[in-house]
């Protein structure tokens, strides 16, 4: 895929974790602004997953990067955050659910 002449390598492609958790703020940390469209409702949590899909291509694009360990190295950080971001999160959902649905269990016990 090429956009403004620069091609992209097959190595960049794939998931991106700090994409899809952080995607509109690892948006502007890579200059590509279409992860902003996550901020819309409902669309959002779509867009999502096409961010974490497509971010690696779009920050390849818009980035500076001379080479492709460069590049990994700095989505390294993104991707350990992001996968850090997204497991601590469901956690914390798990735990909510489990305490709203814990009074309501035990009233149907009794």
């Amino acid at each position: 895929m090429q956009e403004n002449g620069k091609v992209t390598p097959k190595e960049v492609k794939g998931w991106n974790w700090g994409a899809f958790s952080f995607n509109w703020i690892w948006g502007i940390g890579n200059k590509t602004y279409l992860p902003l469209i996550s901020l819309i409702p409902l669309v959002g949590f779509i867009w999502n997953f096409i961010v974490g899909f497509k971010g690696n291509e779009w920050a390849w694009q818009k980035g500076d990067y001379d080479d492709v360990t460069t590049f990994k190295k700095v989505q390294e950080t993104w991707n350990r955050a992001g996968l850090i971001n997204f497991i601590v999160s469901m956690i914390v959902f798990v735990f909510y659910i489990i305490i709203i649905l814990l009074p309501f269990l035990s009233d149907m016990n009794s």
